[in-house]
């Protein structure tokens, strides 16, 4: 007869509910004043202050930041382009991309293509002129956003 016992799952990465509560709080508001983070979680200021402390000098707060409407600086567009660099490209490609004002976010990937980029556009007209340095570099294949179904977000922390 085999008996399984029941298993506790335990916390590896030593951060527990508070933590959580801390960081979603600060993930919808980054600017959320000390005082009112306190009371959001139900400590006193200086508390929640020295928590916040540590999970910043962990690195497990790496900054606070601001979220831009890119449509209020005339992006009306995103575009998610697949790039693949030509032989002996890789480095120019990922250059290009990394000085790319339009590029917000690009990821190397394992598969077919190397790299996968998230790229703003002001019009559709644009998007030659934005794809431009790539052209005799790369094989591009884009798609053109309609929706964000999920928004970036956090991935769960316990």
């Amino acid at each position: 007869m085999m008996v399984i016992e029941k298993m506790t799952l335990i916390n590896l990465s030593g951060f527990d509910a508070l933590d959580s509560k801390i960081i979603e709080a600060l993930s919808e508001n980054a600017r959320m004043s000390m005082r009112d983070l306190a009371e959001y979680i139900s400590m006193s200021a200086p508390s929640a202050t020295e928590r916040v402390r540590k999970l910043t000098d962990s690195g497990a707060i790496r900054g606070f930041t601001v979220d831009l409407d890119p449509k209020a600086f005339g992006y009306s567009l995103q575009a998610i382009v697949r790039i693949k660099p030509r032989r002996g490209q890789l480095q120019t490609v990922a250059k290009i991309l990394v000085e790319m004002p339009e590029c917000i976010e690009c990821d190397e990937v394992t598969g077919e293509d190397c790299f996968i980029a998230r790229i703003w556009l002001r019009s559709i007209e644009s998007l030659e002129d934005v794809l431009a340095p790539l052209k005799d570099r790369s094989e591009t294949n884009t798609s053109i956003v309609h929706k964000t179904t999920v928004r970036r977000r956090h991935p769960s922390v316990i």
